[in-house]
């Protein structure tokens, strides 16, 4: 099930108007066998002969185009014995066809972000990759191919087993997971809704390849999928290709079964409860809600956000401010047929559920004595569609979102979803929740039979042909140029320059462009202090930081949410040590106000004491959690061989027991003390990426800064190579289903050095991509591990480096997952790369490069980077020649100079005595 817009947000925008006149100017000259069937704010649905559709979403503003295939087919259309087999497929169709026997090898190979997904309605597959029409035209044979040609083979079956097994035990480790898992099963006592996506372990360890390869030919067709292609791309062009690519498949002439069932009005309480090891208290309640497409489903998504939302919504106050949980939550699960609302709060350890399960039932099932208000409603309004803006500003959000949309019923939807939002009442917002919120209708944790039930009225499926019938959508857009994310280019834009102000230089790299929704990205480093300043403040400087939004003098918590909304804006804080970053989005016109805000707050925090008791038992919740996590507890282990340094130095690492007792031990007094010393001007970077007008944002900074005391001198906190000795650690946690594998080496290097660029390769070809050698022997080959991988982190500072690998898996299979990744090693440091892996490894390594420059946020945090280390985009220009440049005998000489065997600490941590997989 998809999560609706009241909880997911994402990115905001316009489509490009530009790209969408060029291609309805040819638009009257369509390939033979194509037609157009809709077109909503430049997006244009297509059909072909055999079925399919096509979306076409054009977008010059970014260098980058994603493909999007939506199969109409989901767990929701699995029989009973057959749960789990939609997400089996979408893992089979990775395996390959007889030409592309291992795709994502290939994908990597080409340089392409791939995935697939299966939810209760639909499975999709995507791809992200720089603006290239080969790779679009190969992609979309590759879609092609796949669709009536994928192997299904048994052999493959067997090795991709044990992945999704891991994959399963994976999401078993999160309480919270299953016990919405459970709730969900419990609501629906005959509708497919109530399975879990991944499936039943026994029906997916004994599936039938024959039924496997039968549901694959009846759901895997040209008239069961929609194809969404979003971003940089000629449209004329790409349907040609479309055509001569997927327009050549056949269209079937079986039919699909009818699908009738509906869920009965439900005429009680239905009650779960689950007891796990670890994790701490969670209650919550779920209502089942009308489907996606219903009138009543986005004011009743609006009446979520005025109920969960933190901190001014119902909840909160309800729990969080009365010291009952730490944190709550609500969502809509956004379905073609009639859903679910889930609410929920977050307990401290050895909290009584009573009172929070009473709190949490009556704030939802009340609304009619205590109704909604016009404020909180607007408030509501605007969060959400701030959040369908920023989807909508993205083309890689936009594909998912149509996707989404797809398989709730009409990729139009999207829209429609919006108007809707724009035009939802109070009355039509409080109606749809005393409508669903019901006791009746709710499942908690237990079953109470009533004589006289209130109960929700039938739901039904929405039949949304006659609402589309005349619906055009909203005609407003806006145009944005292409952009060209060469180093050389990115320099040539970039304003480079030095604001001196009385208490100190600013910094600042600014590149103004035009985006999608004339969206901004900006990011402000702020450095004070050295080692001596901060002895004993580590936990004091982290919690500044963070608590830095809760409130100041003029502005309490709330009022600070209320702005950011307003500027459609989102601001975030992070912060140890010696720095402050400060990470900002917006649109362009409100960068200024933003920059503006963000000072404001970090000039005048005063960290209010309800405030920062919350804050304390968020903290003691997130450290208590983790106290019983495997990759917690194995990357703690590993993080604390590395410890030299004393208690009160910045670098040491606590233990948790010694976090938990700092947190408690946090007062008001302290962090103001050190908000008042350390805080100030006189070392700051600010870079911006978007559509801006950097004289107004110099103009901002001048003024907020003003006047503003200079903070202690910054000197950077040294973080030196040390040479550890090998050691393992080896961490029991009772009753996880997945085990965590991390082992690590410190290396003597800069990225200044010669031999950085031959690691940085390596280290790609080791365990950074889907053709690494950890990728194919202990996922593709064995299929041990769900998630395995290597990384490589270098300082720019000073020769201090180290090279991790990484793996979840299950604890039965312990011993084949170190041996395979401790052979791998070995054959490289034996036999090193060949030729054709460097070659492949360097071409994917620059698309990986080109992509990410595209990308604004990436851009700013770059810039920001540089800004530290006296850098242009030069230094990424001849990043890249050095990558070109490498040979087969330089990579393997630098991994034999710099790794070993016996130089890798590893600590694993799970529930070992479970009994080996038979």
């Amino acid at each position: 099930m998809r999560l609706s817009l009241s909880k997911l947000p994402r990115p905001l925008g316009v489509l490009l108007f530009s790209s969408f006149l060029a291609f309805q100017a040819g638009a009257a000259s369509l390939p033979a066998g194509v037609s157009e069937a809709a077109s909503i704010e430049g997006i244009t649905e297509y059909r072909l002969a055999n079925g399919l559709r096509v979306l076409l979403v054009p977008d010059e503003s970014k260098p980058s185009t994603t493909v999007n295939m939506t199969y109409l087919v989901g767990s929701r259309n699995e029989n009973y014995g057959q749960t789990g087999m939609a997400h089996l497929l979408e893992h089979m169709l990775f395996k390959g066809t007889s030409t592309t026997r291992n795709a994502m090898g290939e994908f990597s190979r080409r340089g392409l972000q791939a995935n697939g997904s299966t939810s209760s309605d639909r499975t999709n597959y995507f791809a992200s990759f720089a603006a290239n029409p080969d790779t679009l035209k190969w992609y979309l044979g590759w879609q092609a191919d796949a669709m009536v040609n994928s192997l299904i083979a048994k052999e493959d079956l067997d090795s991709e087993m044990t992945v999704v097994r891991n994959e399963m035990e994976s999401g078993e480790n999160s309480p919270s997971r299953i016990l919405m898992q459970k709730m969900q099963a419990a609501a629906f006592q005959w509708h497919s809704y109530g399975k879990n996506t991944i499936g039943a372990r026994s029906d997916v360890e004994n599936v039938d390849i024959g039924q496997l390869r039968a549901f694959y030919h009846e759901y895997y067709q040209p008239d069961n999928a929609v194809l969404i292609v979003a971003g940089k791309f000629d449209p004329q062009a790409t349907l040609a290709d479309i055509e001569e690519t997927l327009g050549k498949l056949p269209k079937p002439d079986r039919k699909l079964p009818p699908e009738y069932t509906v869920e009965p009005v439900q005429d009680g309480e239905r009650s779960v409860t689950l007891r796990r090891a670890g994790g701490t208290p969670l209650v919550a309640a779920m209502y089942h809600i009308p489907a996606a497409g219903s009138p009543d489903f986005v004011p009743l998504d609006l009446a979520t956000v005025i109920l969960s939302d933190t901190p001014s919504g119902r909840l909160y106050h309800a729990l969080v401010a009365t010291k009952l949980a730490s944190g709550v939550f609500g969502f809509t699960m956004e379905n073609r047929d009639p859903g679910l609302a889930m609410f929920g709060a977050q307990l401290p350890p050895g909290k009584n559920l009573d009172p929070a399960v009473k709190a949490l039932t009556s704030t939802l099932e009340t609304l009619g004595k205590k109704p909604f208000t016009q404020q909180e409603l607007d408030r509501a309004r605007s969060k959400w569609l701030t959040a369908w803006e920023q989807t909508y500003s993205d083309p890689e959000q936009v594909g998912v979102a149509l996707s989404e949309a797809i398989a709730a019923g009409d990729w139009r939807l999207f829209f429609l979803q919006r108007d809707r939002a724009r035009k939802a009442s109070l009355a039509e917002v409080q109606q749809a929740a005393v409508t669903y919120l019901v006791q009746s209708n709710r499942i908690e944790g237990r079953y109470i039979p009533t004589e006289k039930p209130l109960r929700a009225p039938q739901l039904q499926r929405e039949d949304l042909t006659a609402v589309f019938k005349d619906y055009k959508g909203d005609p407003d857009f806006k145009a944005a140029s292409a952009f060209d994310p060469t180093p050389a280019n990115i320099d040539k834009l970039t304003q480079r320059k030095k604001l001196d102000l009385p208490n100190g230089p600013v910094q600042l790299a600014l590149l103004p462009k035009a985006t999608r929704g004339n969206r901004v990205q900006a990011q402000m480093l702020i450095q004070f202090g050295n080692e001596k300043d901060l002895l004993g403040q580590r936990v004091n400087a982290s919690a500044v930081a963070d608590l830095l939004t809760r409130g100041t003098p003029k502005l309490s918590r709330q009022d600070i949410q209320d702005r950011l909304d307003k500027l459609q804006a989102e601001l975030g804080f992070s912060g140890g040590g010696t720095t402050l970053k400060i990470a900002m989005s917006t649109k362009g016109e409100n960068l200024p106000e933003l920059t503006a805000l963000a000072l404001e707050i970090v000039r005048n925090a005063n960290f209010p004491k309800e405030q920062l008791e919350e804050y304390q038992r968020q903290l003691e919740t997130s450290i208590q959690n983790a106290m019983t996590e495997p990759s917690a507890l194995a990357g703690r282990a590993l993080a604390r061989q590395d410890n030299p340094w004393p208690a009160n130095d910045l670098r040491y690492v606590p233990t948790f027991e010694e976090s938990l007792a700092s947190v408690r031990g946090l007062n008001r007094d302290a962090l103001a003390k050190f908000h008042a010393k350390f805080y100030g001007a006189g070392k700051i970077e600010y870079s911006a990426v978007g559509d801006f007008e950097p004289e107004a944002v110099e103009k901002a900074l001048k003024t907020s800064l003003a006047g503003w005391k200079k903070a202690p001198a910054y000197t950077r906190v040294a973080n030196p190579y040390r040479d550890i000795p090998a050691k393992q650690f080896d961490i029991d946690t009772p009753d996880k289903a997945n085990a965590f594998y991390i082992s690590r080496m410190p290396l003597k290097l800069q990225d200044t050095d010669a031999d950085y660029a031959s690691l940085y390769l390596a280290n790609y070809l080791f365990g950074a991509s889907e053709t690494s050698r950890l990728w194919n022997r202990v996922r593709e080959t064995e299929g041990l591990s769900y998630n395995v991988r290597s990384s490589l982190s270098v300082s720019s500072f000073e020769p201090s480096a180290s090279w991790t690998m990484y793996a979840i898996y299950a604890p039965q299979n312990r011993e084949r997952l170190e041996k395979a990744i401790n052979e791998e090693l070995a054959r490289v440091l034996k036999d090193g790369f060949s030729e054709k892996e460097i070659s492949e490894g360097i071409n994917a390594l620059l698309n990986y490069r080109n992509l990410a420059r595209a990308q604004d946020d990436i851009l700013a945090g770059t810039w920001l980077d540089y800004l530290q280390r006296g850098r242009t985009f030069e230094w990424s220009a001849e990043m890249d020649k050095k990558i070109s440049a490498l040979t087969p005998d330089a990579v393997n000489a630098a991994v034999r100079k710099y790794l070993r065997a016996d130089g890798f600490s590893t600590a694993v941590a799970g529930d070992f005595k479970k009994k080996a997989a038979p």
